[in-house]
Formats: structure tokens, sequence, C-alpha cells
């Protein structure tokens, strides 16, 4: 009984060995072990901005709260009137803040309310390039005060950043075989390839240096020129590599 059993694992054992995969040491030259290089790449590709968005606000100021919050919506309205009369979207008008303080006088040993405060932002976007420069002169005029930034866009932007991709990973395989060369070794395949860019709306905007400008001191026209985006992709890319004479082989 023994023996029959002995028999048997060993024919079971034969039976596995035979199912197993062959051993990945037949693709690596005998007495070499898989070696591979990472290097990092960004690449960019400029594009000319096409859209723009505002944000500015409106501030007003009162002694009463009622009166302070009445004036700020009645110039509010004005200025959105003012955008759709220039052939602003209602769809691309939005608050986007709004609040009411009190103000107070900390200059004595306590504080004094001397009125109130009420500022509402509103964000203005999918603006033709050349109707800004007018749009942010007539909006002043009605009642903005305060420019917090201009920022340019481009509706070409996700195809500006699949060739960068593109660009990223073509330099990447040059580094490595710069950094193989040195070593005498040839490039392979790509064993893994990591995008690290990273996907998020501030790849869309190049903010314009009118951030946080006092609406007042802005010339009577005002001009415009965005110049170009940089549109930026970055990858991490692992390539195998092996002795140049494996490679000739």
């Amino acid at each position: 009984m023994k023996k029959k059993i002995t028999v048997l694992l060993f024919c079971t054992l034969l039976l596995l060995s035979a199912c197993q995969p062959e051993s990945t040491a037949e693709n690596t030259p005998a007495g070499e072990t898989a070696r591979s290089v990472t290097v990092n790449s960004t690449e960019q590709v400029s594009v000319v901005p096409d859209i723009a968005e505002i944000v500015y606000s409106i501030q007003t100021r009162d002694s009463d709260a009622q009166t302070c919050q009445e004036e700020n919506s009645a110039t509010t309205d004005q200025v959105v009137a003012l955008l759709k009369q220039l052939g602003v979207a209602e769809t691309s008008i939005r608050t986007t803040g709004y609040y009411l303080d009190p103000v107070y006088d900390w200059s004595g040993s306590m504080q004094v309310l001397t009125g109130y405060e009420a500022v509402t932002t509103l964000t203005v976007s999918d603006l033709p390039m050349d109707q800004v420069g007018d749009i942010l002169t007539q909006s002043v005029d009605a009642g903005i005060n305060n420019i917090q930034s201009v920022s340019y866009l481009s509706s070409e932007y996700d195809e500006a950043y699949q060739e960068a991709l593109s660009l990223a990973v073509a330099a990447a395989r040059t580094k490595a075989n710069a950094l193989a060369q040195a070593e005498g070794y040839a490039v392979g395949e790509i064993l893994s390839i990591q995008e690290t860019s990273g996907y998020s709306e501030a790849r869309y905007n190049d903010t314009a240096l009118l951030a946080r400008t006092e609406a007042s001191s802005m010339a009577d026209s005002v001009s415009i020129m965005p110049g170009e985006l940089d549109v930026k992709a970055s990858v991490v890319v692992e390539f195998s590599i092996q002795t140049a004479d494996s490679a000739d082989s």
C-alpha cells in the first residue's frame, strides 16, 4: 500500500512540473539579471488663447446695513445688464461670492462700529479675446471697483496636451538611450509608464497681471495681449535594457 502511494505521488509531481510555464531565464542571457532604466520627461506645446475669464467684484459701504446691501444689489444688476447688452450669455455670468460685514474703527481703545461693507464677486467666462478690453472698460464705468483676475484659456488645450504627452514619451526614450549607451547597454521595450503632470483646471489658465488691481486705477481703455500658453505634460517611463551584444544576437 505504501509503495502504491509513493509511486502515485511521484507521478503527480512529474505532471505538475510538466505544466509549469517556461522559465523567464530563457529570455535573459546566462549570468545576467533583468535590468531596467527609469527616466522622467517633461515637454510642452504652445497654443494661442482664444477664451478669457474675468473675476471682479462690486464693493459698497454705508452706515446702514440695508442701504449698503441695496446699493450693492443695484450696482450688480447694472453690471449684469451691461454684460448682457455686450453680448455675454447669461450662463457665462455667475455670482461666485457675496458677503455683508460690519466695519469697525480700531484706532481707539475700543472697537467702534462705523458702518457696513457689502461685496459681490462675479465670474464672467467664455469671453472672446477681442471683447475683453471693451468689457473691462465698460464694466468699470458701470460700477465694478475691483478686478481680481483675468485668465486666458485655450479651446485647443486637449489636443495640445496629447501632443505634449507624445513628445514627452519620445524624449524619455532619447534620455534612456543616452544613459544606457554610456554603460554599454541597449534600450528595449517599455516596462511601465506613468503620467505625472496631473489634470486640473489650472492647466488651462494663465492668470494676467491684473490680479487684485483696483479698477479705478486702470486706464480708460484696456489693452489685452495674452501672448501664448504653454501646455506641459510630464511622464515617468521605465525601459528594459540589456547588453549591446545581447541586443545584436
